[in-house]
């Protein structure tokens, strides 16, 4: 007799998980999948795309609901669909309608929700995040209707929504609250070459900004952005993207085991050990995640358990960052920023735009910064992750994998 699992959450993660699943254990379980938008799964990185007009929601869907009925897959979707309640003691989830599903083991995907900054005026009509195609519809109509759009975050998701507003025809500036754009992943250097290439693209950037409050009219729609140092922009359309938190709420009130996240041990199973987790919900040993590429490794090793081969464990490994904006490279992983423990090696020609930056501690590569040509990056983050001894290549290294195979020993 076959198992049952249920998935809550229709996203990338626990959908990858149950792909790997219907590999490598085809039969084993019934398998139940509740989401809580009307879709089946798409590729949320690709959202940007859609909004530049590079690609249609169409092209983004990675399993359409024939895909789920061909595998023999129920899939409740829609918002009275969300589940709303976990009942572990009888091992049963409840979706908002009523819909009732019964389990042998449960997977929670419940991904993550956008961070909404504590603004006076961010629930003016015209303030939204971008998370999901809800909100790139709505974007996309503001692009129809209104000129002048302010994106709050300097990060990678900020600057994805202020270059498609800006192609379909928006005036856009960038607000962030630090001098560097995404001075999480980029050094100063490099992140100065980011923004003024994508000055030059026409978007506008108010840096080391601190927002103070958001005004709107008789209407209740938001007209202008007001910052601490007494100045103001208008506006009437305001995008957050600031960041994310892990979606736990439902997790919690089950009574499972939260921090930041869900936590969950390298086979990816929570405190209770009929239920798993995966994704932007969990924390594993002390970490949370934002990137598809950790989400993927996730989804292998908890399929691998659900499918009772049980030999995988997860083990965070650094993710790098690219940014998904045509005809702008850039890479970076790992520690990015040197001290007094580390080195660093440089390699700029600002005539052609590149720029890069390798940090280099006890003989091995811990992080990697590049901008302009990102060729050698999977490379450099190879090297990092097998912490592979570099003093045979070292000083070929900033002239990537080909020149230091040609020049250098074996490392």
């Amino acid at each position: 007799m076959k198992q049952r699992l249920v998935v809550i959450g229709n996203g990338m993660a626990g959908m990858r998980t149950v792909e790997e699943l219907l590999s490598a254990a085809p039969g084993k379980y019934d398998i139940t999948v509740f989401g809580a938008e009307p879709y089946g799964n798409y590729n949320r990185i690709m959202l940007s795309s859609v909004l530049c007009g590079e690609k249609t929601i169409e092209d983004i869907v990675i399993n359409n609901r024939q895909w789920y009925i061909g595998n023999g897959i129920t899939l409740h979707a829609g918002e009275n669909k969300a589940v709303s309640r976990i009942d572990r003691i009888n091992r049963k989830v409840y979706a908002q309608d009523g819909t009732c599903a019964g389990y042998d083991r449960l997977l929670i995907a419940t991904g993550s929700k956008a961070v909404i900054p504590l603004i006076p005026g961010n629930n003016l009509d015209g303030v939204i995040s971008f998370r999901d195609i809800f909100d790139v519809n709505r974007m996309l109509s503001y692009t129809e209707s209104h000129s002048k759009a302010v994106v709050l975050g300097g990060g990678l998701l900020g600057l994805e929504a202020a270059n498609g507003l800006a192609s379909r025809g928006m005036d856009v500036t960038v607000i962030h609250n630090h001098e560097i754009l995404l001075n999480r992943q980029m050094d100063k250097q490099a992140g100065q070459m980011l923004q003024n290439e994508l000055e030059q693209r026409g978007l506008k950037f108010k840096m080391a900004a601190k927002t103070q409050r958001l005004t709107g009219d008789e209407n209740g729609h938001i007209t202008a952005v007001h910052f601490e140092d007494g100045s103001q922009l208008e506006c009437d359309l305001f995008i957050m993207a600031i960041g994310v938190r892990p979606n736990i709420a439902l997790a919690q009130e089950a009574g499972i085991h939260c921090e930041r996240g869900i936590v969950v041990n390298d086979t990816l199973q929570s405190f209770d050990p009929s239920i798993y987790a995966v994704g932007e919900c969990i924390q594993h040993r002390g970490d949370t995640f934002g990137l598809v590429a950790p989400l993927f490794e996730q989804a292998k090793v908890c399929a691998n358990h659900l499918s009772a081969h049980g030999a995988a464990e997860y083990i965070t490994l650094p993710a790098a960052t690219k940014l998904k904006v045509t005809g702008i490279n850039l890479f970076s992983v790992g520690n990015f920023l040197d001290d007094e423990s580390s080195e660093s090696i440089h390699f700029t020609d600002l005539a052609l735009g590149i720029y890069k930056k390798l940090v280099i501690k006890a003989n091995n590569l811990i992080g990697a910064v590049l901008y302009g040509d990102t060729a050698d990056g999977n490379w450099y983050q190879e090297l990092l992750e097998k912490k592979a001894p570099i003093s045979g290549i070292r000083d070929m290294l900033i002239f990537g994998k080909t020149y230091s195979a040609l020049h250098g020993k074996k490392y």
